[in-house]
């Protein structure tokens, strides 16, 4: 159909001469308020989808695009009446989410922005004056503002509101959205949520999984804008209130937004100040936190590590750190290269043998002071003796640790579990560090019998061991499956899906040419797993208990079902091998193969 309407926006946006067209669009920006709804709605649509697809584009910024913007949202706030005409009740969306993508790489872009007036409106959104669905663009657009230096300083006006303002919707992201449209009735879900998350297409299946993605990605950008201010040393005292360092410790970061660093991202850059360092040190739960966190195969592990060291290194925190921190650190002591970082292993060597000096430690707690004297036989007075040792006397060593793993699994198969901890024990003390598969394979097995002990803990330490030497670091498949299982027992869910996932990943990697596929007990446990870690957990958790109960995340072992503690114990054991389709024969041999306690 022939367009009769001279002042068309979409006609504009074809026209061949660039003068008249920009002239157009500019005079569009201008009387976007006197256009008819319908047909300010679609401009509005499209003018999303451009700054989506080419944010970098100058054209817009430079003809009014964010005058345009402010007008609009300032419309949307202060005229109810207007705003529920129609369709105009997807505009504050639309435009504060075009605010958002043109400032997201262009420092330039953020400057008209901010001269426009984007800061005011978006506020006024991030106040909660329409909903979580417009405070998720609002919190994005301030916190690509925040990020530079040229417009940090006008966002900072509002430093001590904003921030708090941030921190109360990070930690109520998943329970806002949870309770305010994952929960309702879908034919009593407001309409224009379900067509901004969906685009108009899709059930309510998409509705779900769009819902939490879109909580996920308040909770992401929440953080990058806390971290706007904590980076700059702004704030710090107020981000560390004890509760949202608590809620922190257990953020995941982003389903979609892979490259987010999460809650301990956040808490890293804390731990750079030293007022950050003394809030996050006296907080018992956060520590813990931390410290699993170090001990996992989680993409972020090498964070947490980083937190851990910065607080060793402060001897105003040190020692309210070094009592926790060290049982965990001490099994990460030979870990060598960890992403991009090399030589973790000496680095955390360093930072707790900061008190020793020849062996000798000035700490009186009994324990610590055990785990510190262990890491300097096993990283100094060890690793000296064995730099003499000939190649004879290394085979030597080599057949009496094979011996007496043997006789360790012997006794395993017999189920005198106490005799075979006793000689995995001894061949882990006689086994020279050069020999790492055969260290790997005793501290791995030492795992499954404290496994069968129902000690977790204890099995954690020896399976996180076995991991730090194996190469690359994490990728001991049995280590990995076991370390999983210890979690779970101890109701650690997040940890033990880490651990299950990456346990997958190599078992079925290592044996690509069989086509092997993934053990029925490893999809058991991620099912329950995956309940459990659900970014809504905690929030369904709460609103079944009418709000009183906890986070999910880091439930007591006492809290999971006796069906679920026996079932953990089936899985360490019947770790059911493969079975080729090689006759009798081919069977034994890849039962022998995969069997718990033999050689990787």
């Amino acid at each position: 159909m022939t367009c009769t309407n001279p002042t068309c926006f979409f006609c504009t946006m074809k026209e061949p001469n660039i003068l008249i067209r920009k002239s157009g669009i500019k005079k569009c920006f201008k009387e976007i308020l006197t256009i008819d709804e319908q047909e300010r709605v679609l401009i509005l649509s499209s003018l999303w989808n451009i700054a989506m697809t080419k944010p970098e584009d100058p054209e817009f910024p430079s003809l009014g695009i964010f005058k345009c913007m402010v007008n609009l949202v300032n419309k949307s706030i202060s005229d109810r009446p207007w705003l529920l005409d129609g369709q105009n009740m997807y505009i504050p969306y639309y435009a504060s989410h075009v605010v958002g993508s043109y400032t997201m790489n262009r420092f330039e872009f953020a400057e008209k922005a901010m001269e426009s007036g984007v800061i005011p409106p978006l506020m006024d959104l991030m106040r909660g004056k329409m909903s979580w669905v417009e405070q998720r663009v609002a919190v994005r657009a301030l916190g690509h503002l925040a990020s530079y230096d040229a417009t940090f300083e006008a966002i900072a006006v509002y430093e001590e509101e904003l921030v708090k303002l941030t921190m109360a919707l990070a930690s109520t992201s998943s329970e806002l959205v949870y309770n305010e449209f994952v929960v309702k009735d879908p034919n009593k879900r407001v309409k224009y949520h379900k067509n901004l998350i969906t685009r108009g297409v899709g059930g309510i299946e998409m509705e779900n999984r769009k819902a939490e993605e879109w909580a996920s990605q308040i909770q992401c950008w929440c953080l990058h804008l806390l971290n706007c201010f904590a980076i700059r040393g702004r704030s710090i005292d107020v981000i560390c209130n004890q509760e949202f360092l608590k809620d922190l410790s257990s953020m995941w970061g982003g389903l979609v937004n892979h490259t987010s660093p999460a809650g301990v991202g956040l808490i890293r850059i804390l731990c750079y100040n030293p007022i950050g360092r003394t809030k996050v040190s006296e907080s018992k739960e956060v520590l813990e936190s931390i410290c699993n966190l170090s001990r996992s195969s989680d993409d972020w592990q090498y964070m947490a590590i980083d937190c851990l060291l910065l607080l060793l290194h402060d001897l105003t925190t040190r020692y309210k750190v070094l009592e926790i921190a060290s049982v965990y650190l001490f099994d990460l002591i030979e870990v060598r290269e960890l992403g991009e970082r090399s030589k973790l292993g000496q680095k955390i060597t360093r930072a707790l043998l900061i008190d020793f000096k020849n062996g000798k430690s000035r700490i009186k707690n009994p324990e610590l002071e055990r785990i510190l004297k262990e890491t300097w036989v096993l990283k100094i007075d060890k690793k000296k003796k064995e730099k003499s040792m000939s190649d004879e006397k290394l085979e030597e060593k080599r057949v009496m640790v094979s011996l007496i793993k043997q006789q360790a699994n012997h006794s395993f198969w017999l189920g005198d579990i106490e005799t075979a901890v006793m000689k995995y024990t001894e061949g882990v003390k006689l086994c020279p560090l050069r020999l790492k598969k055969e260290r790997i394979v005793l501290y791995s097995n030492r795992a499954q019998c404290y496994l069968l002990y129902n000690n977790p803990d204890a099995a954690i330490s020896d399976a996180t061991r076995a991991l730090s030497i194996s190469n690359p670091v994490n990728s001991h498949a049995k280590s990995l499956w076991r370390r999983s299982q210890a979690y779970y027992m101890k109701g650690l869910a997040k940890e033990s899906l880490m651990d299950c996932l990456m346990f997958i990943n190599v078992f079925v990697t290592a044996d690509k040419k069989n086509h092997a596929k993934i053990p029925y007990y490893a999809v058991h446990m991620i099912k329950k797993l995956m309940d459990r870690t659900w970014f809504f957990a905690s929030a369904k958790l709460k609103l079944a208990n009418n709000g009183s109960a906890s986070s999910d995340y880091g439930r007591s072992k006492e809290e999971f079902t006796n069906e679920e503690q026996v079932m953990a114990g089936l899985y360490t054991i019947l770790e059911d091998p493969f079975i080729r389709k090689d006759g009798d024969a081919g069977r034994k041999v890849h039962r022998k193969k995969y069997s718990m306690a033999e050689s990787i």
